[in-house]
Parts: structure tokens; sequence; C-alpha cells
């Protein structure tokens, strides 16, 4: 029930409009209980509170939809009261967004956002807001202390209650002029001074909460780890003992009770003077600016980065210089060079990492290499006899010595490679001995005015804004990035006034803007940010110049150091504000996921962006290297970047910042670093330690003394085991092992880590031990990668039912070990089907399957249903002959693989999967046939009726499929298509019409292919040419460009395999009994030209065989001997007698020949081709005929560029 209006004095209010009342409304849940709370208040506009309520009810699914019901109630709970001019303010950014755009994304909650949106229309005006700023998550944690207290029906000390409420009342004044300070700090020393003096005492208000939300988080834990290993006892003990002193122990909690209070009474006093000295700077009052959304095309987030403006000439002369005259028509360097290489170098050139970087551009993949010399060597064979162009970006380093290791390696390069370095020191140039320089002017003022429009994504020639908008372009001095990001400012404030503002503003006049120490137009851009979002944004200054984050990585920094509030949707409202911040144009150089082009996953900051930050944070973020001394300032910082050398010691200065809240440590990549013992001893204040790619390999157990930490990153790192000391660090978010290649198992106490909302353990190869008893516990967990469980027998490994709590899981889970699971009742306790944020699931049955009961393992996957709207399914291993019963219900998945489904005896219609985009079928032996059920309708018998009963004229199958994979199906026989019989010629099917790439590999008795594959969209096709009618399809496919045959046996002779037009790539594998590849393979036969030599009136005036081929390659031809094209059998004379002109691979750039020991000549059409590159390897005779200058086949190679021969360069 409502209870009775209170009347309070008004504390550091600011009114909103005369008639405007503020409701503030929030949901609890209580624990383990079933219960939970919805609290409202409601104040009128000067603050004092008119109403109130609080009622518990039966708790909700999940924290989103308590907030939803909590909002419902706060509106009821208004018009009961006749408030109806209203602002509701909650916690949850994710909610309120909802509310405000009438839209629910998930399954529970849509009914909710219905009534609000009914109950909008009651009130004559209502609007929504969500704050959250650094003051703003104080206050949250004041809120925490006094639901803590009241659920343990504990109090502070007598009079502290007095304190918290004057401190409640000076932070919301504080809040409010928040902004107009930041905003004034560049202009005011004093303003300056005071936000500095204002954050001191945040932070030390942070520490003092959080010192008590520790203690009653370890609370917490001994009273679930007292529950779960002896419940018995625990009821005995506690029918004794009163429920206060079971749990804490009495005196110890009293004195955290004395020292917190002593705390808070001297913070209160300190931030009561900030909040009367605030009285004389005159600040204006910002309310809920963090709600202000600008409306913006979702096309000018990120600009297109191949729309380079006014650079015509420069890219003129930089074409000519790369590619050679006559080659700007195609401006792409891909069909000029072999291999295209890009590296940010920066301002610290770390050999290492410069090594690493180039090597992983030409491999793809990071070399598992420590040693300088050994990464060089490498650089040499990736490189060795193809034509490269190297991009180094961003080169500051002028020393010779830095250059001179990758100078002689890249030598080995073939000529014609390019290498292209980007600098603003002139010095650079000469160091490296430049061919030639180009000197980037600045942009005209119509150039910059161009880039400001499309990033505003306005019209140049609005009358309203042109004249405006090419005066404030023209501050940009000719400079792109400021161009950019102002443009990105005006964009956010599309009108002719707010333009004029920013023109007028005397932001331009600041010492800083006129010497260049920053761009004016950041300013601009970074005054716009909501305070919450400023302080994401300069965080980013503590990492180093062109480092690439990930956006998880960067999320989980800002949660760290409680910068996106306490809520539980902490994840989104990150998300949300690095979209802000790319929308403002602050990061760059954009990396998207694969599979959502709209998704950023990585980027880095553009250097002067970097710069501005650091300015902005000076002596908070501070980068130093190893050999250096913090400096006197070393109290005031906060962050810290550390960069090791070999063998340098830690800096004796680090020891007294005992206020550092990050610390950052890059080492070498070779080296054995060793933490100093005491070391974390005086960092206490730590919410984040990244050891990132580090060279340490063991955690000291002194990092338990790091109470505060949130987040412990040790990915990459040559780390080999979890210290089991790590658990006591209750309060941590975040644990990241990913890559740690030699840890093995969990340390046995992560079930003391119950604040874990990230477990990131992808790439640890090593770690393969069932996972710890506890991990249930975790509820709090988004991220799950991995789930390794045990057997019922194990007592301290975690179990499949384990899962049960963890709601919140999101993105991927691999459960492994499910062969372990013998009960049912187990793998149903999981509750797979309310994990409604999971979009990857991988589950892996280890072990034989033949060793197994398959009823077992089919009863298992059947109770380990997942929700509808998961995207990508895997199993492996599994044992049971029939796929499960729920796979048809989930509609939304794209990806399919079954891994080794030995006993899998038939396939589901996954035809009716409307999103599936890629199947993978891999090894199973018990699959005779796939039938037309496969497709997504009856066998033929039923196929009439399902015809007759369709309302359609149309039936598409597999509608959205890309990529179709078959590999290891050693018993598949038969593979059945649509047929002739039972289809009605009223319905037009169409099956897998967007089918691109088809794999069939090492399926030995499969005898044809379904006729519809030949109307499909192949782009790509592996197959295994045992298959009767592979050529049929091959040569049916028009739009193949990729053709891999292997296992083909069609006795001496080579097929034709010419015809397809666009081809590019052909490779042929283990044709055993091939001797002659002849001019048929080309696609024409012997007969058609002997008659066109004879005729003098020709059809075939002009012949081009594989026109678009690209590449060639012949692997394992071991009864391969002779090669013969078209000049073996119609010599140039005759081609002019009969007037056919014949080209034969205009294209061809690639020629591999691998393992062919009988082969001795080539074709006497090679020397016509283009070639640019031949590898013969392990065919002894041809590479013979091919020595340099003395072999028979030499000159037919001679004009070919690059030539390797057994890994030699010619």
């Amino acid at each position: 029930m409502p209870s009775a209006p209170v009347r309070t004095a008004p504390r550091g209010w600011r009114p909103l409009a005369n008639d405007v009342w503020k409701i503030n409304f929030d949901g609890a849940m209580f624990g383990e209980s079933d219960e939970a709370g919805i609290g409202v208040i409601i104040r009128d506009c000067r603050g004092e509170v008119k109403a109130a309520l609080s009622e518990k009810i039966k708790k909700p699914p999940t924290v989103d939809v308590l907030e939803l019901m909590a909002a419902k109630r706060a509106m009821t709970f208004s018009l009961e009261t006749r408030t109806y001019r209203a602002m509701l303010e909650g916690d949850s950014a994710l909610v309120i967004k909802a509310i405000q755009l009438g839209g629910w994304e998930f399954a529970q909650g849509g009914h909710l956002i219905h009534d609000i949106s009914t109950l909008k229309n009651s009130f004559q005006s209502i609007s929504f807001s969500h704050i959250v700023r650094q003051v703003s998550s104080l206050l949250e944690q004041f809120a925490s202390i006094t639901v803590q207290e009241a659920k343990q029906e504990i109090r502070l000390v007598i009079g502290v209650d007095e304190e918290v409420r004057k401190l409640e009342g000076n932070l919301r004044t504080i809040q409010a002029v928040l902004d107009d300070a930041e905003k004034r700090q560049l202009m005011d020393g004093a303003v300056k001074l005071w936000l500095k003096r204002l954050k001191d005492v945040s932070y030390e208000m942070d520490n003092v909460l959080d010192e008590w939300n520790t203690a009653m988080i370890k609370s917490e834990i001994e009273k679930q780890e007292k529950a779960e290993s002896s419940p018995i006892l625990k009821k005995k003990v506690c029918s004794f003992i009163p429920s206060s002193l079971c749990f804490f122990r009495q005196f110890k909690k009293l004195g955290l009770r004395h020292d917190i209070a002593h705390k808070i009474k001297e913070l209160s006093e300190n931030l009561d003077e900030l909040h009367k000295e605030s009285a004389r700077f005159g600040f204006r009052i910002f309310l809920n600016r963090d709600t202000e959304v600008v409306a913006r095309p979702k096309t000018t987030s990120l600009i297109d980065v191949s729309k380079i403006c006014g650079r015509d000439e420069e890219w003129s002369e930089l074409v000519s210089n790369l590619l050679g005259k006559g080659s700007q028509e195609e401006k792409s360097p891909h069909a000029h060079f072999e291999t295209l290489i890009w590296v940010c170098v920066s301002d610290r050139f770390d050999q290492i990492r410069v090594a690493k970087a180039i090597i992983e551009s030409i491999d793809r993949k990071s070399p598992d290499i420590t040693e300088l010399q050994n990464l060089v060597n490498r650089i040499c064979d990736l490189i060795r006899g193809k034509k490269f162009f190297l991009v180094l970006d961003d080169v500051w380093s002028e020393k010779p010595n830095d250059w001179e290791p990758f100078e002689l390696a890249l030598k080995f390069g073939a000529q014609g490679s390019r290498i292209l370095i980007t600098t603003r020191k002139e010095g650079v140039a000469k160091m490296v001995n430049s061919a030639y320089t180009i000197n980037l002017e600045v942009l005209s003022n119509e150039d910059s005015w161009l880039i400001c429009s499309q990033m505003a994504s306005v019209d140049r020639d609005d009358e309203q804004l042109g004249k405006l908008g090419r005066e404030l372009a023209n501050k940009c001095k000719g400079l792109p990035l400021a161009a950019k990001i102002l443009g990105s400012v005006m964009g956010s404030q599309r009108s002719r006034q707010k333009w004029k503002n920013i023109l007028d503003s005397n932001l331009w006049e600041l010492k800083e803007v006129k010497k260049g120490i920053f761009l004016g137009p950041l300013l601009f851009s970074y005054n716009e940010l909501p305070s919450a979002i400023k302080q994401c944004f300069l965080y980013c200054a503590n990492f180093p110049k062109d480092y690439r984050f990930s956006r998880n990585e960067l999320v989980y920094q800002w949660m760290a150091h409680g910068y996106l509030g306490l809520e539980s949707n902490m994840e989104d409202m990150g998300e949300s504000y690095f979209e802000k911040l790319v929308m403002h144009s602050f990061f760059q150089d954009f990396k998207k996921d694969d599979n959502d082009d709209d998704e950023i996953i990585r980027c880095n900051m553009h250097d002067m962006v970097h710069d501005f930050a650091q300015f902005m944070s000076t002596n908070e973020c501070v980068t130093i290297d190893g050999d250096k001394e913090l400096g006197t300032d070393c109290k005031s910082a906060r962050h810290l970047t550390l960069e090791l050398k070999e063998e340098t010691q830690f800096p004796v200065s680090i020891y007294s910042a005992k206020n550092l809240r990050t610390l950052f440590l890059r080492t070498p990549y070779f080296g054995r670093m060793v933490f100093s013992s005491d070391l974390f001893q005086h960092l206490t204040c730590l919410r984040s330690l990244n050891l990132k790619d580090s060279s340490f390999e063991k955690l000291p157990n002194e990092v338990e003394k790091l109470k505060h930490l949130r987040l412990l990153n040790l990915s990459c790192s040559n780390i080999t085991e979890l210290p089991e000391m790590m658990c006591n660090l209750c309060n941590l978010q975040t644990l990241d092992i990913s890559g740690c290649g030699q840890i093995m198992k969990l340390p046995q106490g992560m079930g003391k880590l119950i604040k874990l909302r990230h477990l990131l353990i992808d790439w640890c190869d090593e770690l393969t031990e069932p996972f710890p008893k506890g991990i249930g516990r975790l509820s709090s967990l988004r991220t799950l990668n991995r789930f390794i469980i045990g057997g019922l027998n194990n007592f301290g490994e975690c179990k499949l039912g384990d899962l049960k709590n963890l709601v919140h899981l999101k993105g991927s889970l691999g459960i492994e070990g499910l062969e372990n699971v013998t009960d049912v009742q187990e793998a149903e306790n999981a509750q797979l089907k309310n994990k409604i944020h999971l979009r990857k699931l991988r589950l892996v049955f280890g072990g034989e399957a033949e060793n197994r009961r398959g009823e077992t393992d089919e009863l298992v996957l059947n109770a380990l249903e997942p929700h509808p709207d998961l995207e990508s399914l895997s199993i492996h291993y599994y044992g049971g002959t029939g796929y499960p019963n729920w796979v048809m219900s989930l509609t939304n998945l794209k990806k399919l693989v079954l891994d080794y489904c030995n006993k899998l005896e038939q396939l589901p219609p996954l035809g009716k999967l409307r999103f599936l985009e890629s199947l993978e079928i891999w090894g199973s032996d018990s699959m005779k046939k796939v039938d037309v059920e496969f497709l997504g309708i009856e066998s033929n018998r039923k196929k009439d009726e399902e015809m007759a009963s369709t309302s359609t004229s149309s039936l598409i199958l597999f509608p959205n499929l890309k990529s179709l994979f078959f590999e290891s199906m050693f018993e598949w026989e038969e593979w059945d298509g649509m047929g002739e019989s039972g289809v009605s010629e009223s319905v037009l099917i169409l099956i897998m019409p967007r089918l691109r790439v088809l794999t069939i590999c090492q399926c030995p008795k499969l005898k044809s292919l379904p006729n519809f594959l030949e109307k499909t969209s192949l782009e790509e096709l592996t197959i295994d040419c045992r298959i009767s009618n592979w050529m049929t399809l091959a040569c049916h496919l028009p739009g193949l460009k990729s053709l891999r045959c292997d296992n083909l046996n069609s006795g001496e002779h080579f097929p034709t395999l010419g015809k397809p037009l666009f081809l590019e790539s052909l490779t042929i594998c283990d044709a055993e009994s091939v001797k002659k590849v002849g001019f048929e393979f080309l696609g024409i036969e012997e007969s058609k030209i002997d008659e066109e030599k004879g005729s003098t009136s020709s059809s075939l005036s002009s012949l081009v065989l594989f026109p678009n081929l690209k590449s060639l390659s012949f692997w394992r031809l071991k009864e391969w001997e002779e090669w013969d094209g078209i000049g073996g059998t119609m010599r140039e004379e005759e081609a002019q007698d009969s007037g056919v002109t014949i080209t034969i691979m205009p294209r061809l750039q690639e020629l591999r020949i691998h393992n062919c020991p009988k082969l001795k000549s080539l074709p006497d059409f090679l020397p016509t081709t283009p070639l640019k590159n031949l590898d013969i390897e392990y065919s002894p005779i041809l590479s013979e005929c091919c020595k340099t200058e003395i072999g028979d086949q030499w000159p037919k190679i001679s004009h070919i560029p690059n030539i390797s021969i057994y890994g030699g360069t010619v």
C-alpha cells in the first residue's frame, strides 16, 4: 500500500518546470528468495517528497522485466495521486529507451511495454529520463548500502544516516552543474582545480563504499559455502544462535561500521565545502541531458574510407610511382602485387611487434615465436620470390637500428615489390633512403566543407546552412581529421542557430587551440558528450598510441571503473556509449564482424585524438617506459600504462602510486618477467590489472590483496597457472585468460567469484580438466565460452545442472564432457531453453561414440533444448542414431555443424529452416542416404499431398543456404533430389537458390549428385571426382569461379575443364591414373580442330580457352608424364592457314606443380601467358628440365618473374 506523503527539506534539488513532478522508480531482487520489491518516490518541482510506495511482488524472470513492472507501477501510482504532469526517472538505460521507443526486443516483457504505452495517454505530459554520471554511480552505491542494511537488519553508527542524506543532496546538486563545470575548466583554472578536488573526493568515496560492499559480498559467499557444505549443520547452529550472529562476526562488523561511519562523515564535510564553493562559480544547470538523442542517418555513423577528398593529385602520383604509368585506371593494388601487408608502427618502434604484425598480415595467424632473429627469418621465408606491397603506417623512429633488420629481410621479395611509409617526420624518410616522397598539403576550404557536409549528412547547396557551414569548415585549417570531427558535431546540431553558436564560440580563442596543442573541433565534439561518456572517452588515453582495442575490451574496462552504473545491463549501456563515440568520430580503422556488417568489433584512435584525450586527463592517465620514474605527481595518477623492457625492474616510484586504479603492463614477447612479491600490497585500489600479451609466467598469491579489482586480463600471456588465492577477489567482474595455452585447469575456489560477469577462455588448448564445483553460483555470468563438466561421482567437479542459475549467459556457450552425463534429469536441470540471450551453442560428447549407449546420448541431447532464438549450433561426437526432436524449432538458426556423429542415420528436414546459411556434415559412418526429406518435404509417396495442399505457386527449400559441406561420409551412397514423380507442374520449386559454396570430400561410395545443383548459383566447388556426374555439374555452373577436383579417376587422359567461362582457380588433386593432360582438357575436341584446319569458312575464327583462369594447381599426380597443349597439335602456321586464333589462359598468374614425379615437360602455350609465379616441388624430372639457362624447358618459363623450385628461388 502507498505510504503517507512525507515532507522533507529540499537538499540540493534544482526545480523542473513549475507543474512537472519527478517520479523515481526502482526494483530489487531479494537473493535466492522468490520475492522482489518495487519502490516509487514522487517529488514536486521543489524536490519535496509528496508520496512514496514500496511493494513486494513475485520475482519476475529477469531484472529488466522487474524494471518494466516498476515503471508501470510508478505510472499507476502517479495517476492514483493525481499527478498528471510527470518525468519518470529509472536506473535502466535499456528499459527507458524501450519505453521511449515503444519497442522491446526480448520475448518476456512485451505486454508491459504495451501497457505503459497505453498509460501514457492518461497523462497531460510525461517524459522518461535516465542519468548515469560518476557521481550518479556513487548515489547508486549509497542506495545499495541502504538496501543491504535493511535486508540484514543492521545500521550504521547513529548520526551517519543524516550524513548520508546530506551527501546525497550535495551529490545531486553537483551533478546538475557538472556539465557546465566541465565545459569551463579549460578557460577557468579555478574551475579546473575545483573539478580535480571533486574527482579526488569521488574516488575516495568510491573506495569507502566499495569496502562496505566488499564486506557484504564476502559475508554472502560465506553463507553460500556453508549452505552447500553442510545444510543440516547450518539448521542446527542457527536454531541456537541469533540470526545476526550467524551472518557476521560481531566485533569485526562493528569495527567496519565505525570505520565506514568515520570516513563518510569526513567525506561529507569535504563535499559540503565543494558544494558551497560551487555557488561562487555561477554554474548553469543542465537537466536530463543524457537522454537527448538527435536523429541521425544510420549510414553516417561510419565514414566510407574509399571517399577520399582533395587528394587527387597526390593519389595520381602515388599510383604512378607504385604501379607504373598507365595504371591509374586500376586503383586497387591487388592486381599488381601478390602479397599486401599493412602494419601500424606508431611512435614506439617495437621490432618484435612490427615483425609479428608483418607475419600475421601475410600468414593470417599470429606466430608463436619470441626471438627477433627467428621472426625475421620467417618474414624472409614468407616473402621469398613474391612481389609484395608493404605499408608501414605512422612511423616516428629515426633510429637506423630499428629499421635495419627489416631492410635486410625485405630484400628477399621479388623485383617490383614496394614499401610505403607514412610519417610526419622528414627524418624518417631520410633514414630509410626513400626513392621518392609525397608531401600532403592541407585541404582546400571547399574540400574541408565537402567532408563536413558528408559527416553532417546535409546538402552542400543548402542556402540556409551552406554559408555557415563553409565558415565553420574554414576553422579546420585544411586538416581532414578536424573536418571529420567537426562534421560529426554539426550533424548532431543540425540547425542554423546552433551552427552559429559554434562559429561564435570563444573556445576557438583558447591558447591550446591557437597553438595547435589540440584541434578545436575535438573540443566541440567532446563538449557535446554527456558527462558519463566523457569519462569513458578520457579513459581511452590509458591505451598506448595506435593500440587496437575491441569494443568488448573497452566496455569491460569502463564497467570495472563504475562508469556504467551498478545496474544489470551495464554491457548494453557500454555498447551505446561506444556507438556514441563512434558517431563523434573519436574512433577509426574499424574491423567489422564477418556475420554483421554493422557490428564493430575492433578499432583504434587517431593519434591526434589520443593526444587530446591525454591532455584532458593530464596527470590522471600516465604512460611511461619501464626505465623511467613516475615523477613527483605520482599520487594523482589513477591509470598507468607501464612499458617494461627486457630485464627491466619495476620503477621504485610505482610503490608510491597508491591511488592507481588501472595498471596496464606491457612487456617484451620474449624473456621471463617476474612480479615483485610486495607490489600488490601497495596498489590496493586497483580496479583493472591488464597483463595482456605479457611474458609473466606466474601470478603471485599476493594478488588477493587487490580487494577492489574488477578486471583481470591475462589473455595471450605466458601464465601457466591461476593461483587459488585469486578466488578471494570477490569483486572481480571480468577474467580473461583467452589464448593462455599453458593453463590446464581453473582454481577450485572459482565459485567464490560471485560478481563475475565475463569468463573468457577461448583458445586455451590445454584447459581440458572439468571445471570445479561452484561455477553454478556465478549467477551474474554473461560470458562463458566453455563449460567442461565432470562425472557424477567426482564431487569436486561441476555438473551439467550447474548451468541452471546462469540465466544471463549471452553470445556463445560450449558444453564439453557430455559423455559423462548418464542422468537425463541432470541435462534437464541445465534449462538451456531459459537462456534467451544465447546465440551460439556447441555440444561436445567426447570420447569414442562407439563405446557408449546411443540411447543415453539421445535422451541427453533431447533434454538440452536451447532457446528458439539460437543462431548457431554444433554437435560433436554424438552417439545417437536420430537427431534431436527440437532442432526444427530453431527457426532463427543460421549455422549447423554435425561433427563425427557416426551413428546418425538420417538428416532432419533442414530445408524448412528459412534462415540457415551454413551446413556442415563431418564423418557419419552410418548415413547411407540423404533423401528428399532433407530438403524439407515429405517422401515421394506423400509429395503429391503436400504439393496439393500448398496455397502458393512456388516452394523455396533452403532459401538462404550459402555454404554446404560434406566430408568423410564413407558409407554415403545416395543423394536424392526432387526427381520427376510426385511434383505438380503448377508449382515452381527452387532449391538452394543462394548456394555459393559446395564441398564434398572423402565420400567414396556416393554415386551421383542431384540435378537441382545445376540450377544453383555455385561459385566455389570442391568435389570428390569418384562421383559419376560431377563433370556435368561443373559444366552447368556458369558462375563457377573456383573448382577443386579430388580423386580424379578418368583414365589416362584428363576430362574437359575449360568450359566454365568465369573459372578463376582450378586445383587437381590425387589423379592416380592420369598420364597425359591434352588439349581436350582445355575445353575443345581434337576432331573440331582438325575440321577447322581444312575449312575455308571457320565458325571457330577465335577461341579463348580458360579465359579468366588466374590460378592453376596440380597436386600428387603420380603417373602424369605429358602435358600437351594446342601448340603441340596445331602449329602457328596451321592456325594461320585455317584462320583460327586460339588464346589460352590469358590471365593466368600462378602455376603450382607439386609431387608429380614423372612429369617431363610444360605446354608450348605457357610463354604466351602472363604468369607471375611458378612453384615446382617434389617433381625431380621437371625441376631438372627447368634449370636456369640450361634446362630444355627454360625458354617456356624464362619470362616468369618469380620461380620457386624445391623451395629455392630462381
